[in-house]
Protein backbone atom coordinates (compact mmCIF):
# COMPACT_ATOMS: atom_id res chain seq x y z
CA UNK A 1 0.00 0.00 0.00
CA UNK A 2 1.26 3.61 -1.20
CA UNK A 3 0.58 6.33 1.95
CA UNK A 4 0.32 8.53 -0.97
CA UNK A 5 -2.84 6.75 -2.52
CA UNK A 6 -4.68 8.32 0.86
CA UNK A 7 -5.85 11.90 0.40
CA UNK A 8 -5.13 14.63 3.76
CA UNK A 9 -7.31 16.71 4.85
CA UNK A 10 -7.06 19.29 7.72
CA UNK A 11 -9.25 18.81 11.02
CA UNK A 12 -9.25 20.38 14.54
CA UNK A 13 -9.55 18.21 17.49
CA UNK A 14 -13.70 18.82 17.90
CA UNK A 15 -13.78 17.28 14.13
CA UNK A 16 -11.50 14.73 15.19
CA UNK A 17 -13.61 13.10 17.68
CA UNK A 18 -16.69 13.49 15.76
CA UNK A 19 -15.85 12.03 12.60
CA UNK A 20 -13.65 9.00 14.35
CA UNK A 21 -16.84 8.13 16.30
CA UNK A 22 -18.89 8.65 12.89
CA UNK A 23 -16.45 6.45 11.26
CA UNK A 24 -16.53 3.87 13.87
CA UNK A 25 -20.25 3.53 13.80
CA UNK A 26 -20.06 3.01 9.99
CA UNK A 27 -17.12 0.57 10.27
CA UNK A 28 -19.18 -2.11 12.69
CA UNK A 29 -22.11 -1.30 10.08
CA UNK A 30 -19.82 -2.18 7.00
CA UNK A 31 -18.29 -5.42 8.37
CA UNK A 32 -21.34 -7.15 9.53
CA UNK A 33 -22.85 -6.16 6.17
CA UNK A 34 -19.78 -7.73 4.22
CA UNK A 35 -20.15 -10.42 6.62
CA UNK A 36 -23.44 -11.22 5.61
CA UNK A 37 -22.78 -11.00 2.35
CA UNK A 38 -19.96 -13.38 2.22
CA UNK A 39 -22.02 -16.38 4.18
CA UNK A 40 -24.54 -15.50 1.56
CA UNK A 41 -22.31 -16.40 -1.64
CA UNK A 42 -20.45 -18.63 0.61
CA UNK A 43 -21.46 -22.03 -1.77
CA UNK A 44 -20.38 -20.35 -4.58
CA UNK A 45 -16.82 -20.18 -3.74
CA UNK A 46 -16.28 -24.13 -2.71
CA UNK A 47 -12.38 -24.93 -4.10
CA UNK A 48 -12.85 -28.15 -5.39
CA UNK A 49 -15.39 -26.37 -8.13
CA UNK A 50 -12.03 -25.35 -9.33
CA UNK A 51 -9.32 -27.85 -8.62
CA UNK A 52 -11.42 -30.70 -8.47
CA UNK A 53 -9.30 -34.20 -7.58
CA UNK A 54 -6.04 -31.78 -7.02
CA UNK A 55 -7.84 -31.79 -3.70
CA UNK A 56 -8.31 -34.10 -0.50
CA UNK A 57 -12.00 -35.53 -0.67
CA UNK A 58 -13.95 -38.61 0.33
CA UNK A 59 -15.26 -38.34 -3.06
CA UNK A 60 -13.55 -38.31 -6.81
CA UNK A 61 -14.62 -35.49 -8.93
CA UNK A 62 -13.27 -34.69 -12.37
CA UNK A 63 -13.88 -31.10 -12.67
CA UNK A 64 -13.27 -29.72 -16.08
CA UNK A 65 -10.00 -27.15 -16.60
CA UNK A 66 -8.90 -28.15 -12.84
CA UNK A 67 -5.14 -29.40 -14.42
CA UNK A 68 -4.87 -25.71 -15.59
CA UNK A 69 -5.98 -24.06 -12.53
CA UNK A 70 -3.68 -26.43 -10.38
CA UNK A 71 -0.83 -26.00 -13.12
CA UNK A 72 -1.21 -21.89 -12.15
CA UNK A 73 -1.78 -22.53 -8.28
CA UNK A 74 1.67 -24.12 -8.67
CA UNK A 75 2.74 -21.44 -10.62
CA UNK A 76 1.99 -18.81 -8.34
CA UNK A 77 3.27 -20.81 -5.03
CA UNK A 78 6.84 -21.17 -6.73
CA UNK A 79 7.17 -17.48 -7.15
CA UNK A 80 6.51 -16.61 -3.75
CA UNK A 81 7.22 -19.67 -1.34
CA UNK A 82 11.06 -19.12 -1.29
CA UNK A 83 11.29 -15.64 0.03
CA UNK A 84 10.43 -14.08 2.37
CA UNK A 85 8.88 -18.11 3.94
CA UNK A 86 11.44 -20.04 3.12
CA UNK A 87 9.17 -22.93 1.46
CA UNK A 88 10.10 -25.67 -0.70
CA UNK A 89 8.23 -24.92 -4.27
CA UNK A 90 6.97 -27.88 -5.11
CA UNK A 91 2.75 -28.80 -4.52
CA UNK A 92 2.26 -32.00 -3.74
CA UNK A 93 -1.35 -33.27 -4.95
CA UNK A 94 -4.09 -34.36 -4.11
CA UNK A 95 -3.73 -30.83 -1.54
CA UNK A 96 -5.00 -30.63 2.17
CA UNK A 97 -9.09 -29.65 2.26
CA UNK A 98 -9.61 -25.66 1.80
CA UNK A 99 -12.35 -24.87 4.19
CA UNK A 100 -14.42 -22.64 2.13
CA UNK A 101 -15.74 -20.51 4.68
CA UNK A 102 -14.58 -16.93 3.60
CA UNK A 103 -12.42 -14.73 5.68
CA UNK A 104 -12.36 -10.97 5.83
CA UNK A 105 -9.19 -8.98 7.13
CA UNK A 106 -9.55 -5.37 7.81
CA UNK A 107 -6.63 -3.96 5.37
CA UNK A 108 -3.57 -2.33 7.20
CA UNK A 109 -0.24 -0.46 6.40
CA UNK A 110 2.42 1.06 7.93
CA UNK A 111 3.23 4.97 7.36
CA UNK A 112 6.23 6.37 8.82
CA UNK A 113 5.44 9.73 10.13
CA UNK A 114 7.12 13.13 9.60
CA UNK A 115 8.92 14.33 13.05
CA UNK A 116 8.18 10.85 14.05
CA UNK A 117 10.12 7.94 15.44
CA UNK A 118 11.91 5.41 13.07
CA UNK A 119 9.47 2.77 13.58
CA UNK A 120 5.97 3.39 11.43
CA UNK A 121 2.75 3.76 12.45
CA UNK A 122 0.15 0.79 11.59
CA UNK A 123 -2.65 2.52 9.30
CA UNK A 124 -6.26 0.29 9.16
CA UNK A 125 -8.89 0.91 6.60
CA UNK A 126 -12.61 0.79 7.48
CA UNK A 127 -13.86 0.57 4.03
CA UNK A 128 -11.54 -2.55 2.60
CA UNK A 129 -10.87 -5.74 3.52
CA UNK A 130 -8.40 -8.67 2.21
CA UNK A 131 -10.29 -11.82 1.46
CA UNK A 132 -8.98 -15.35 1.33
CA UNK A 133 -10.35 -19.13 2.38
CA UNK A 134 -10.05 -19.68 6.04
CA UNK A 135 -7.10 -20.82 7.33
CA UNK A 136 -5.78 -21.39 10.79
CA UNK A 137 -2.54 -18.95 9.82
CA UNK A 138 -4.52 -15.98 9.36
CA UNK A 139 -2.65 -12.70 7.53
CA UNK A 140 -1.46 -11.47 11.04
CA UNK A 141 0.10 -14.39 12.20
CA UNK A 142 1.46 -15.00 8.50
CA UNK A 143 3.27 -11.13 8.47
CA UNK A 144 4.43 -12.36 12.29
CA UNK A 145 6.30 -15.40 11.37
CA UNK A 146 7.88 -13.87 8.53
CA UNK A 147 8.98 -10.77 11.05
CA UNK A 148 10.25 -12.70 13.65
CA UNK A 149 7.64 -11.93 15.89
CA UNK A 150 6.20 -15.47 15.91
CA UNK A 151 7.17 -19.10 15.67
CA UNK A 152 7.62 -20.54 11.77
CA UNK A 153 5.37 -23.01 11.24
CA UNK A 154 5.93 -24.28 8.05
CA UNK A 155 2.68 -26.07 7.19
CA UNK A 156 0.51 -23.38 8.44
CA UNK A 157 2.47 -20.54 6.46
CA UNK A 158 2.41 -23.03 2.99
CA UNK A 159 -1.51 -23.59 3.41
CA UNK A 160 -2.09 -19.96 4.24
CA UNK A 161 -0.64 -19.27 0.86
CA UNK A 162 -2.35 -21.94 -1.15
CA UNK A 163 -5.86 -20.49 0.75
CA UNK A 164 -4.86 -16.74 -0.64
CA UNK A 165 -3.52 -17.68 -4.03
CA UNK A 166 -6.26 -20.31 -4.87
CA UNK A 167 -9.14 -17.56 -4.15
CA UNK A 168 -7.01 -14.93 -6.60
CA UNK A 169 -7.30 -17.91 -9.38
CA UNK A 170 -11.22 -18.60 -8.38
CA UNK A 171 -12.15 -15.14 -9.08
CA UNK A 172 -9.95 -15.20 -12.36
CA UNK A 173 -11.91 -18.34 -13.76
CA UNK A 174 -15.32 -17.51 -12.62
CA UNK A 175 -15.59 -13.48 -13.67
CA UNK A 176 -19.18 -13.58 -12.64
CA UNK A 177 -18.46 -13.95 -9.13
CA UNK A 178 -16.41 -10.56 -9.16
CA UNK A 179 -19.07 -9.42 -11.21
CA UNK A 180 -21.87 -10.06 -8.12
CA UNK A 181 -19.91 -8.36 -5.88
CA UNK A 182 -18.86 -5.54 -7.83
CA UNK A 183 -23.22 -5.49 -8.35
CA UNK A 184 -22.95 -5.64 -4.27
CA UNK A 185 -21.10 -2.10 -4.59
CA UNK A 186 -17.40 -3.96 -3.35
CA UNK A 187 -14.23 -3.10 -5.90
CA UNK A 188 -12.67 -5.86 -5.88
CA UNK A 189 -9.08 -6.26 -6.97
CA UNK A 190 -6.10 -8.26 -6.71
CA UNK A 191 -3.13 -6.91 -5.05
CA UNK A 192 0.24 -7.76 -3.82
CA UNK A 193 1.67 -7.41 -0.33
CA UNK A 194 5.54 -6.30 -0.83
CA UNK A 195 6.38 -6.76 3.18
CA UNK A 196 5.35 -11.16 2.08
CA UNK A 197 7.15 -11.60 -0.68
CA UNK A 198 4.56 -9.64 -3.43
CA UNK A 199 1.76 -12.63 -2.54
CA UNK A 200 -1.48 -11.98 -4.90
CA UNK A 201 -4.49 -10.82 -1.81
CA UNK A 202 -8.06 -10.19 -2.98
CA UNK A 203 -9.20 -6.95 -1.51
CA UNK A 204 -12.82 -5.36 -0.81
CA UNK A 205 -13.55 -2.03 -0.95
CA UNK A 206 -16.34 -0.14 -0.05
CA UNK A 207 -17.35 2.82 -2.31
CA UNK A 208 -16.59 5.25 0.63
CA UNK A 209 -13.58 7.57 0.34
CA UNK A 210 -11.34 7.61 3.41
CA UNK A 211 -8.60 10.35 4.33
CA UNK A 212 -5.88 10.83 7.14
CA UNK A 213 -5.22 14.38 8.60
CA UNK A 214 -1.47 15.58 8.56
CA UNK A 215 1.13 13.65 9.85
CA UNK A 216 1.81 16.24 13.00
CA UNK A 217 -2.16 15.86 14.04
CA UNK A 218 -1.35 11.68 13.84
CA UNK A 219 1.87 12.07 15.27
CA UNK A 220 -0.21 13.60 18.77
CA UNK A 221 -2.95 11.38 18.64
CA UNK A 222 -0.43 8.69 18.58
CA UNK A 223 1.33 10.34 21.45
CA UNK A 224 -1.30 10.99 23.66
CA UNK A 225 -2.52 7.24 23.24
CA UNK A 226 0.49 5.70 23.52
CA UNK A 227 -0.80 3.23 21.12
CA UNK A 228 1.31 3.23 17.53
CA UNK A 229 -2.10 2.78 15.32
CA UNK A 230 -4.59 4.80 13.68
CA UNK A 231 -7.40 4.02 11.69
CA UNK A 232 -8.31 6.34 8.25
CA UNK A 233 -11.31 8.39 8.80
CA UNK A 234 -14.66 8.09 6.22
CA UNK A 235 -15.26 11.53 4.36
CA UNK A 236 -18.98 12.37 5.38
CA UNK A 237 -19.28 13.58 1.83
CA UNK A 238 -18.30 10.31 0.49
CA UNK A 239 -21.62 9.33 2.23
CA UNK A 240 -23.52 11.29 0.19
CA UNK A 241 -22.44 10.77 -3.25
CA UNK A 242 -21.88 6.44 -3.35
CA UNK A 243 -21.24 5.73 -6.80
CA UNK A 244 -23.66 3.21 -8.54
CA UNK A 245 -21.51 1.55 -11.39
CA UNK A 246 -24.82 0.10 -12.75
CA UNK A 247 -26.61 2.86 -13.17
CA UNK A 248 -23.66 4.50 -14.41
CA UNK A 249 -23.48 1.92 -17.03
CA UNK A 250 -27.05 2.40 -18.23
CA UNK A 251 -26.22 6.11 -18.36
CA UNK A 252 -23.66 5.55 -20.71
CA UNK A 253 -26.14 3.32 -23.26
CA UNK A 254 -28.67 6.68 -23.05
CA UNK A 255 -25.52 8.88 -24.57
Amino acid sequence: MNPEETSRKHLDNQEFLRLRQATEKMARVLSKRLRDHLEVVKPLFVPRGLLGNYIKSSTMEDVPGSDKAFAELQERFARVCEKPFGLPRKLQPPLPPIPHPLEMTPFQYPLNLLGGEDKPITVSSPTRWILSYRSDCPLNRLQAMVSGAEPRQPEEMRQSLINHLALVIYLKHFPPLSQLLEDLRYRVETRELTDLGGLPIVMLKAPLATFLPPDDFILQITQLSGIAAFQEIIDPEAVENIPDAFQEALKKLIL
